[in-house]
């Protein structure tokens, strides 16, 4: 008896001490299963965030900017992508159970699938790249290999998200009950000049949408990076048609922070709190998701309550998470 009674407090603590380490859990809207090859040549840099983007001078050679950019960025924090496919898998599965991170996961189909593999408690699969065919998707769907369509970025063919074309999957979706992810915000700063010569900023307004949600009452819709920076047009949007949510993906780590916390102060005070979910937009770079979660934490306009919502309870409710699932995240 007395053993017991010993070894019970050094039990109690042992159990307290693991369940305080583990960081409350967050659901993370954007992120991608890509190869090192993803983002241009194996071994790209990144600011998180740039403080200031570089210049491009058309009179000279577009590798000059690029290296600005992403070869050799001057940034006070930045980070070297692996050049090796399963080493960025890896690190990233490993920062989502060091942060306790679910993540709506993108990318080509077999990518995706070799990473839920891996890790089926953290990954939720999506699909980006260019979509296959709706027959295709159902078949992907049956098979639990797709839970969010999306993301859908149509801006660099260049088209906007109204256009027909899109009509069937758009369908297919309401018709299936799955969210859709579409892309509307910032990519690569010039990438017209060097990687998508279609691109269009102009594409990006989200007012674009509003005939397609009343297409498709019944479909549900976040707008990936809130279509920064277009606040006004975003809240004019999710003003008209509250079932429309946003993420806060790559703006949360790439912008420099005092502007990031400005976009996202305007949506909150606008009212849309309880509409704002968390994402990464990790590619290549798997630290980028703790800068991103660092960047949210440290607005001092939001509440703890707002945070948590940010992080994790608007996610769930959009992707209806089901009270087991939740219990699991938190470790219950």
């Amino acid at each position: 008896m007395k053993a017991v009674l010993i070894a019970l407090p050094f039990l109690m603590l042992t159990t307290a001490t693991a369940a305080a380490q583990t960081p409350p859990p967050i659901i993370d809207m954007h992120l991608h299963a890509q190869e090192a090859d993803a983002q241009g040549p194996p071994g790209q840099t990144i600011c998180a965030p740039y403080v200031n983007w570089p210049a491009l001078d058309p009179g000279e050679p577009i590798g000059r900017y690029l290296e600005a950019f992403s070869g050799r960025p001057d940034c006070p924090r930045r980070f070297t992508a692996s050049t090796i496919d399963a080493e960025i898998r890896d690190r990233t599965l490993a920062e989502l159970d060091r942060l306790n991170v679910i993540a709506v996961t993108s990318g080509e189909p077999d990518t995706v699938e070799l990473w839920r593999r891996q890790s089926p408690d953290r990954i939720i699969p999506g699909i980006s790249g260019a979509l296959p065919d709706v027959a295709e998707l159902r078949r992907l769907h049956a098979a639990g290999q797709l839970q969010v369509l999306g993301e859908i970025g149509a801006q660099g063919r260049p088209m906007g998200v109204n256009d027909p074309s899109l009509e069937p999957y758009y369908a297919l979706a309401e018709e299936l009950d799955i969210p859709v992810a579409i892309h509307l915000g910032p990519v690569a700063p010039g990438m017209a000049y060097f990687g998508a010569p279609r691109f269009r900023a102009a594409l990006n307004d989200p007012l674009m949408l509003e005939e397609v949600l009343l297409r498709h009452p019944d479909m549900r819709v976040y707008v990936m990076h809130a279509a920064y920076p277009m606040a006004d047009r975003m809240i004019a949007l999710m003003y008209a048609h509250p079932q429309v949510y946003v993420d806060i993906a790559v703006i949360d780590y790439v912008v420099p922070r005092p502007e990031f916390h400005r976009y996202l102060r305007r949506l909150v005070e606008a009212g849309f709190a309880k509409r704002i979910m968390f994402g990464s937009d990790q590619m290549v770079w798997p630290e980028t998701i703790g800068v991103a979660i660092e960047h949210v934490e440290s607005a001092d306009f939001l509440s703890p309550g707002q945070k948590r919502d940010i992080f994790y309870n608007n996610a769930a409710r959009f992707l209806r998470l089901d009270e087991a699932t939740q219990r699991t995240h938190h470790g219950n």
